[in-house]
């Protein structure tokens, strides 16, 4: 049997729009969990849900005030998944790397800021006796391994249908793509017969880094998604039972989705297809 304690620790970070966040959403972090702890070598500690900003300018992404505090009723039963809003509230849109790498740099220090190297002194309050800086560098070696590896990884949470937009022209960077299964790794939720194996096949670099990769196939199929939800909403349909209650009557309270919310960011390009389509041409 393994041993519980050296588990590798892992944080689960899904993005999106959450535009509303439904049933669905909480079922992949669930359905990773599982998989994850069933291998026996990995102990998920924390789930993260970071909406993106309205700067994504996706069409009928309503605001990000919104749709963070559905999140938060959501999940506020939840005893591991949390919401975070620093990626919601910035002016401009960041690719999913940066977000990764902001929710990294966090666990290694509350300042974000900081680097790995900084955090390594944090184990001295524990020690009694001063020693001279030169003469602590052997024992700080000797600590600074378990601090290391102590760091939880921080792993992309995605549905079959993000990983297959990395083949979209213009979506992404390859450099991102790169480092996000080469750094931190992809879970991947799929259907049963889904054909993510294919496409990871015929993409060099996510089959470089395919043992990064982690499909877990979803044998309860649920095929809710957020844009059924707002058509269901517009054509006056009950969605009970899709989204969490709470959930529901905050749509309902506040009437957030309509034709007129639909056509919101109508025409305009997306985000990371305008930024990515300059870059290369520059």
């Amino acid at each position: 049997m393994e041993d519980p304690d050296k588990r590798t620790e892992v944080v689960l970070l899904a993005c999106g729009s959450f535009n509303p966040i439904t049933n669905m959403h909480l079922r992949l972090f669930e359905l990773a969990k599982d998989y994850f702890h069933e291998t026996g070598k990995y102990k998920v500690i924390k789930g993260i849900i970071s909406p993106v900003g309205d700067a994504y300018k996706k069409k009928g992404l309503i605001s990000a005030n919104h749709r963070v505090t559905m999140a938060k009723l959501a999940t506020k039963n939840s005893d591991w998944v949390e919401v975070d809003d620093w990626e919601s509230s910035q002016s401009e849109w960041l690719e999913t790397l940066k977000v990764l790498r902001y929710h990294h740099q966090k666990l290694l220090s509350p300042d974000p800021t900081n680097s790995l190297q900084n955090t390594i002194p944090l184990t001295k309050p524990g020690r009694k006796r001063k020693q001279e800086p030169n003469r602590h560098d052997p024992a700080k070696k000797k600590n600074q391994s378990p601090d290391v590896k102590s760091v939880p990884q921080v792993k992309l949470l995605c549905g079959s249908d993000m990983l297959e937009s990395f083949g979209i022209p213009n979506l992404w960077k390859l450099e991102d793509i790169t480092e996000i299964v080469e750094n931190h790794g992809l879970v991947c939720i799929s259907r049963a017969g889904n054909s993510v194996q294919k496409f990871i096949y015929e993409s060099d670099i996510l089959w470089r880094h395919k043992n990064n990769i982690h499909l877990v196939e979803e044998w309860i199929t649920n095929d809710i998604s957020s844009t059924k939800i707002r058509r269901a909403l517009r054509r006056g349909q009950s969605i009970r039972y899709l989204v969490p209650d709470v959930v529901q009557a905050y749509i309902e309270k506040n009437n957030l989705y309509s034709p007129e919310s639909e056509d919101r960011n109508a025409g305009v390009v997306l985000a990371p297809l305008q930024k990515h389509a300059s870059d290369s041409k520059n």
